[in-house]
C-alpha cells in the first residue's frame, strides 16, 4: 500500500518517496496526523546504510525521534478531542521538524559516500538545524491541553535538554579523513604515499569491495543527474576520485557514470531500459558470454576471468569463498540476452577475442616462494633481485601484497632494512611501503621492528630511500600505536629536515607523514620542538610548490597546541593569512580562515593585527561566496568579533 503523510501547502509526498499534505489544508483528524508522523518514524528506523561519516549523528537523531513515539502514542489515545489552538500549532511545528529530519536521514542513507565526506561540515549544520527545529517544537508542548502523563512528560524532557546539548555540540572534524580527500583529489601530487592514502580512504568510507563500489558509482549517477551543472568542479572531482579508487582496488573503470552499457546500439536505446540480470555485476554492462561461477552467480566470461587472474578466490557479489575455479556457460541467459536484442532491434556490443590469462595463480605463488627464499641468500645480487622483484609486485595488485605476507616475506625484508648497502635498503623500504598499503600488513611490520630502521634510513639514505621512507612512515602511522611509536623513536625531526631540504616530492612525502602524525597530541609538541613551523612557512611562501593547503592544515593542527600557538602567532604570519584571504584559491582562503579562527578565539590581538590587515571585508566576502566551510569558518570568525568590544 502507497502510504502518504502531509506536508505544508497539501502538497504530497510519500513515505518511501516524496508524499506530505499539510494538516491545516487537508480536514483530516489529528489522529491521522499522528499516524503519519508514528509512519515517519517506522521509515527513519527501516534505513541501515548510514553513510560512516554521519553514521555516529543519523543513529543519535533517530534514538531521540523514537523517544517520542510513547508522546504520540497518548496524543493519539485522545482522538478527537485534541483541538486547542496550542495542540494544533505543536503538532505543525513538530511535523516540520519531522519531514526534515527524514529528508537528511534518507540522504545519508542512500547518497555518494564521497559527496557525503566532502560536505561533511554542511551536513553537520543541518544536522544542527534538525535539532533546533525539533527542540523549538518539545520547546511548547501543552501537556496539560493535550493530557500527557507526567511520565512522557519526563521522557520527552529528557529528549528536548539532549536536542539542546546536541545544538551546542561541534564534533572534532576528522582531520585525517580530510587531508586525505585534499590529496587524494589533488590533480597533480606525486607524492609516494598517493596509493596508501586512497587504500585508506576506501576503508574510511567503506568503499573497498565490488557491491560497495557499484553502489557508489550508482550514487554518484545520480548525484550527477540530480546537481546538472551546479557544483561542477566538486562533482568532477568525485567522480575522478571514485576512479582512482576503482584503481587501486584492481576493478578496470568502467563508463557506469554515463550508461550501463558501452555498446554504442544499446546507448541509443531510449524506449527500453536493459533486464538487470542481463548486465554483469563486475562492469555493469550487457553479458555477450555469460558463465556461471560456483557460487550460482553469473558473471560476464572475461571479466570474472580477469578477477580470478588477479588471484581473487572468492565470488565480487557474495563474497563467498570459490571452491573450485570451473567456469559453466549459461546457455539458457545467453538465449534470453539474444531474444530481447532482437526484439528491441539492437546489435549486442562485439568483445575482442579472449586472449588469456598472462600467467595462472600457481605460478605466481611458486615465482613469489622463489624470491622470499632469496632474500636470505648470502650472495647481494640475488638478494638485490629478489627485493626489485617483489617491489614491483607488490605495487601491481592488492592481492600480491597478501600473497607476499603469508608466503613470509615481510621478516626478510625487514632484516634488509638494517643492510649496510644503500641500493638494498632503497628498494627495500619501498617494498615495505607497498606492502604497508594492506592494513593487516602494517601491523606485522611493525612488529617485526622496521620502523627503527625507516626512520635510520630516513636520516641516512640516498634521496630516493629517504623520500620513500618517509611514504612509509605515513603509511604505517594510519595506525595509532605506530603514531606513537614513531614519536617516540624520535622519527620526527628527519622528517622535518626532509620537510626543509628535500626535493619537491621529498617535501610532500615528509608533510602528508607529519600531518598523520600530528594527530597524536604529543607528536604536535615533538613536531614543534623539531621546528617544523618555520620551514612550513617557508611552504606557504614558495607559491610553485603546491603545498599551501597541505601546510594551512598542519598548522591548524599546531595552532591548537599552546606552544604552535606561540610560535605561530607572529605578525608576519597573521599579514601572510591576510594574503591568503585575500589573494588565495578558494581552498586556500578555506584554509586560512580556519588558522586565523584557532588562534582569533584565543588572542584577541592576533585578529586586531588581522583587521589591521584589512582582513574584515575579505570575511565578509568569503562569508557570502566562498566554499561551504569557508563559510561557516568565516561567519564564526566574524561573529566572535563583534563580541569583543576592544576588537570592534
Amino acid at each position: 500500500m502507497d502510504r502518504q503523510m502531509v506536508m505544508e501547502g497539501g502538497e504530497k509526498v510519500g513515505v518511501g518517496g516524496n508524499v506530505f499534505v499539510s494538516v491545516s489544508s487537508s480536514g483530516r483528524d489529528e489522529s491521522d496526523v499522528v499516524k503519519e508522523l508514528m509512519e515517519v518514524i517506522e521509515t527513519i528506523g527501516s534505513y541501515t546504510g548510514y553513510r560512516k561519516t554521519q553514521r555516529k549523528e543519523c543513529l543519535s537523531l533517530v534514538r531521540r525521534m523514537k523517544l517520542l513515539v510513547p508522546l504520540l502514542e497518548e496524543i493519539r489515545e485522545l482522538g478527537s478531542s485534541v483541538s486547542g489552538e496550542a495542540a494544533l500549532n505543536f503538532l505543525a511545528n513538530l511535523r516540520k521538524a519531522f519531514l526534515v529530519a527524514m529528508k537528511l536521514l534518507k540522504h545519508c542513507n542512500h547518497g555518494s559516500k564521497l559527496y557525503l565526506a566532502l560536505e561533511n561540515e554542511a551536513f553537520m549544520s543541518r544536522f544542527h538545524g534538525v535539532y533546533d527545529k525539533l527542540h523549538q517544537a518539545l520547546d511548547v508542548i501543552p501537556y496539560d491541553e493535550l493530557g500527557i502523563s507526567v511520565e512522557v512528560q519526563e521522557q520527552v524532557e529528557l529528549v528536548r535538554m539532549q536536542l539542546k546539548r546536541a545544538k551546542k555540540r561541534t564534533d572534532t572534524q576528522d582531520m585525517e579523513l580530510a587531508m586525505d580527500m585534499m590529496v587524494a583529489f589533488s590533480k597533480k601530487d606525486d607524492r609516494n604515499a598517493d596509493s596508501a592514502i586512497l587504500e585508506r580512504l576506501a576503508i574510511k568510507l567503506e568503499l573497498h569491495t565490488l557491491s560497495d563500489l557499484n553502489e557508489e558509482t550508482l550514487a554518484v549517477k545520480k548525484l550527477v543527474q540530480k546537481r546538472g551543472g551546479h557544483n561542477a568542479e566538486n562533482i568532477q572531482q568525485i567522480i575522478d576520485l571514485l576512479g582512482k579508487i576503482k584503481q587501486v582496488a584492481g576493478l578496470e573503470e568502467t563508463t557506469a557514470l554515463d550508461v550501463p552499457v558501452s555498446s554504442n546500439s544499446l546507448r541509443r536505446c531510449q524506449s527500453s531500459l536493459i533486464p538487470h540480470e542481463f548486465l554483469c555485476p563486475i562492469t555493469l554492462e550487457i553479458m555477450t558470454d555469460p558463465v556461471i561461477v560456483a557460487t550460482g552467480q553469473t558473471y560476464e566470461r572475461e571479466s570474472i576471468q580477469k578477477w580470478l587472474d588477479s588471484n581473487h578466490r572468492t565470488c565480487p557479489k557474495t563474497g563467498q569463498y570459490l571452491f573450485h575455479l570451473s567456469l559453466a556457460p549459461n546457455f539458457a541467459l545467453k538465449n534470453l540476452i539474444v531474444q530481447w536484442c532482437e526484439a528491441n532491434n539492437l546489435e549486442l556490443p562485439k568483445k575482442d577475442p579472449c586472449i588469456g590469462p598472462a600467467s595462472s595463480s600457481t605460478e605466481l605463488i611458486k615465482e613469489i616462494s622463489f624470491l622470499v627464499e632469496n632474500l636470505s641468500s648470502s650472495e647481494l645480487d640475488v638478494q638485490l633481485g629478489a627485493v626489485v622483484k617483489l617491489r614491483m609486485l607488490s605495487k601491481e595488485n592488492p592481492d600480491n601484497r597478501i600473497l607476499i605476507a603469508n608466503h613470509g616475506g615481510i621478516p626478510p625484508l625487514v632484516q634488509l632494512l638494517y643492510l649496510p648497502n644503500s641500493k638494498i635498503q632503497e628498494h627495500t623500504v619501498t617494498a615495505l611501503l607497498n606492502l604497508s598499503i594492506d592494513k593487516a600488513n602494517k601491523r606485522l611490520i611493525a612488529r617485526e621492528g622496521a620502523i627503527p630502521a625507516i626512520i635510520q634510513i630516513l636520516q641516512n639514505g640516498t634521496h630516493e630511500a629517504r623520500e620513500n621512507s618517509a611514504a612509509a612512515l605515513c603509511s604505517l602511522s594510519t595506525l595509532d600505536d605506530n603514531k606513537v611509536l614513531v614519536g617516540t623513536l624520535n622519527g620526527i625531526p628527519p622528517l622535518v629536515d626532509l620537510l626543509q631540504h628535500g626535493t619537491t616530492r621529498g617535501k610532500k612525502d615528509a608533510a602528508t607523514a607529519l600531518f598523520n602524525l600530528s594527530l597524536n597530541q604529543a607528536n604536535r609538541s615533538r613536531a614543534i620542538k623539531a621546528g617544523i613551523i618555520p620551514p612550513l612557512l617557508h611552504v606557504l611562501e614558495d607559491k610553485n610548490m603546491g603545498m599551501i593547503d597541505e601546510a594551512l592544515s598542519i598548522l591548524l593542527l599546531l595552532a591548537s597546541h599552546p606552544e604552535g600557538r606561540n610560535e605561530i602567532g607572529k605578525l608576519s604570519f597573521i599579514e601572510t593569512l591576510v594574503e591568503f584571504l585575500r589573494h588565495g584559491t578558494p581552498k586556500n582562503k578555506e584554509c586560512a580562515t580556519s588558522v586565523l579562527l584557532q588562534l582569533g578565539l584565543t588572542n584577541n590581538s592576533l585578529l586586531l593585527a588581522a583587521l589591521q590587515y584589512g582582513v574584515y571585508e575579505h570575511l565578509v566576502e568569503i562569508a557570502r561566496s566562498g566554499t561551504n566551510r569557508a563559510q561557516r569558518k568565516a561567519n564564526s570568525l566574524l561573529n566572535h568579533m563583534s563580541k569583543c568590544e576592544q576588537i570592534l
